[in-house]
């Protein structure tokens, strides 16, 4: 038969009680502890990751956007630094051949000179035309020494085509007195007009000669692929 415990037995029990359920917490505890920190550690590194790439998106993005914006300003600067260099050039050719309008008169001073430049004109116009009866036309002030071309011209052509070619001058339709100069070898009966003026050869030169002066002036354009 079991005998009842004392006071100081059941003093010790209850004291062995206590201490086993406190370490059963305190471990308890400590695992709930390990674990929290563990999962702590988990999402503080989730999050750190999050972080880090949102911020190395934002970056990239930044970065391309910075990219094409000094990409855009580049070309738009290099743009209008072309515009202006093709500016610049157009204006300096521009001046030029305005220079060169403005000296056309100069050479009808010389007459001999003149008489033979009107002379190779009207040559020019003959053997384009390859008619027997042209008309030339040219300034009043002019006739004289256009008249003596007609005859220097007419014998040089016949001589070598062995025609016997009619060339009068017009004096009916006098060129302009504006005009700086030149003549105007017609056939066709009035229908075909061969503008030699001065004017007329100058424009001409402007489209024909402008390659040629541009690269004279500015050198070779290693872009350009075509030219006139």
């Amino acid at each position: 038969m079991a005998h009842a415990m004392s006071d100081d037995q059941v003093a010790s029990e209850l004291k062995k009680m206590t201490m086993f359920i406190r370490q059963e917490a305190l471990e308890k505890a400590k695992e709930i502890e390990i674990k929290a920190d563990e999962e702590f550690a988990i999402e503080k590194s989730k999050l750190v990751r999050q972080e880090t790439a949102s911020i190395d998106s934002s970056y990239e993005k930044k970065f391309k956007q910075a990219a094409m914006s000094q990409q855009i300003t580049r070309s738009t600067l290099s743009n209008k630094t072309r515009l202006k260099v093709l500016s610049a050039r157009q204006e300096l050719l521009d001046n030029l051949f305005e220079k060169a309008g403005g000296k056309l008169e100069s050479y009808t001073k010389d007459k001999g000179r003149y008489q033979t430049i009107c002379k190779n004109l009207i040559l020019e116009g003959l053997y384009a035309l390859g008619e027997d009866k042209i008309q030339v036309r040219a300034r009043k002030q002019d006739y004289d020494v256009v008249k003596k071309a007609i005859e220097d011209a007419k014998k040089e052509y016949n001589s070598k085509k062995d025609a016997d070619i009619d060339v009068s001058l017009d004096e009916k339709n006098p060129q302009p007195e504006g005009s700086a100069g030149g003549v105007s070898v017609v056939g066709g009966g009035g229908k075909i007009d061969i503008n030699n003026t001065f004017e007329e050869r100058l424009k001409l030169l402007e489209t024909d000669a402008l390659p040629m002066v541009r690269t004279s002036l500015f050198g070779k354009n290693e872009n350009r692929r075509f030219y006139d």
